[in-house]
């Protein structure tokens, strides 16, 4: 016979955790260890002030003795459960859980700038639930509101109001949560099919013209690292976090047919094989140990973007140019030079074609403009 007690913990606020406590212990439901309690991620107020607080306790304590009484029937009378009686407590167990912790957890799992992205999502989810949300409140409705917040929502960083596209990513990580809480087992539908995601805004991709990227050659750069690095990605389509991670060992080359870059994408985590020119292996500098990297000391910061800055302004150039334009600079000169857009596509590891397509309609802007260029005294 186990005892099952519900108990209550003092934590910050003057509030009250509620748990349950079992005698002997019994083995935790995910590690297998032993445990004498069970949080249930509630409390109440240790002294009520108001007829609110009052109602929050006496609804909450309910709502913990069932959970204690369907745990002791569980754990002593398994045999007054039907099947399908115990799958509803278990999602009524689930459904209790923190989706904020869940989240968290799915956002240590990430590395580099995916990482980031997932933190900041996280930040504008916890901002819009107070940093309290159960999967059971992960309803529908939830989710079409919390879209609606963040195409509203103002920036964490400058208090100007967030970018539909901003809006996108982080909605695109809340979608990507739900659909792995589903996979495994959280919720009992998928929530993530049943809601709309945020459309794309049309953005204009800066790129340089190759008498822009001859000038950036010609032009020295407070930082050598940063301008070979940059003219690597204008010859290879390479972004940042995929040059800045490139290891000696992903060199090769093939007699016969030249160099090769073997290596995994930071962003798709799809499997490159990648041709470059000997121009772009020039840039790479003496070769080292495999397990070296190429450009040893890249990393991205504000320092070196104001050197980035610098850099093209002393060339001559007017246009707002970030590391991320050397990758739109390939794709646009590649295109405009006769290479056909599959290979192109192919060449930037994009997954879909349309992706691609994009720098395409930047090319036909690009020849209206040339068009008009020659005029006659008619």
């Amino acid at each position: 016979m186990i005892k099952v007690k519900l108990r209550e913990k003092p934590i910050k606020g003057d509030r009250m955790s509620l748990y349950l406590d079992f005698y002997p212990a019994i083995p935790h439901p995910e590690t297998g260890e032993l445990t004498r309690r069970e949080f249930l991620g509630m409390y109440i107020y240790e002294k009520p002030k108001n007829p609110v607080e009052k109602e929050h306790n006496k609804g909450t304590r309910l709502i913990a003795e069932q959970i204690r009484q369907k745990r002791d029937n569980a754990l002593n009378k398994p045999e007054i459960y039907t099947a399908m009686e115990r799958e509803q407590i278990k999602a009524l167990e689930r459904g209790e859980k923190s989706f904020l912790e869940y989240y968290t957890k799915l956002a240590r799992k990430r590395s580099g700038s995916n990482h980031d992205n997932w933190k900041s999502s996280y930040a504008y989810l916890e901002r819009f639930t107070n940093g309290k949300l159960k999967f059971s409140e992960v309803t529908e409705s939830f989710c079409n509101d919390y879209r609606e917040y963040l195409l509203k929502a103002k920036s964490h960083r400058n208090s100007e109001p967030l970018s539909q596209n901003s809006a996108l990513g982080y909605f695109n990580k809340f979608k990507a949560a739900l659909k792995q809480a589903y996979k495994e087992g959280m919720f009992s539908f998928n929530v993530n099919e049943r809601i709309d995601g945020i459309k794309p805004a049309e953005t204009r991709r800066q790129f340089l013209t190759l008498d822009e990227l001859n000038s950036l050659v010609k032009t020295e750069c407070e930082s050598p690292l940063l301008k070979r690095a940059a003219l690597f990605s204008a010859l290879t389509g390479l972004r940042h976090s995929d040059i800045m991670n490139l290891k000696w060992s992903q060199v090769e080359h093939i007699k016969g047919q030249g160099y090769y870059l073997h290596f995994s994408q930071q962003k798709t985590k799809g499997v490159e094989s990648h041709p470059m020119s000997d121009q772009a292996y020039s840039l790479l500098g003496e070769p080292r140990q495999p397990h070296q990297q190429v450009f040893d000391g890249l990393v991205y910061s504000a320092y070196l973007n104001k050197k980035l800055k610098s850099w093209v302004l002393n060339a001559g150039i007017k246009k707002d140019i970030t590391f991320h334009c050397f990758r739109h600079t390939y794709a646009t000169l590649q295109l405009s030079l006769g290479t056909d857009i599959y290979t192109v596509s192919k060449m930037l590891g994009h997954r879909e074609l349309k992706t691609t397509q994009v720098y395409a309609k930047i090319i036909d802007q690009t020849k209206r403009k040339a068009a008009d260029i020659i005029k006659l005294e008619l």
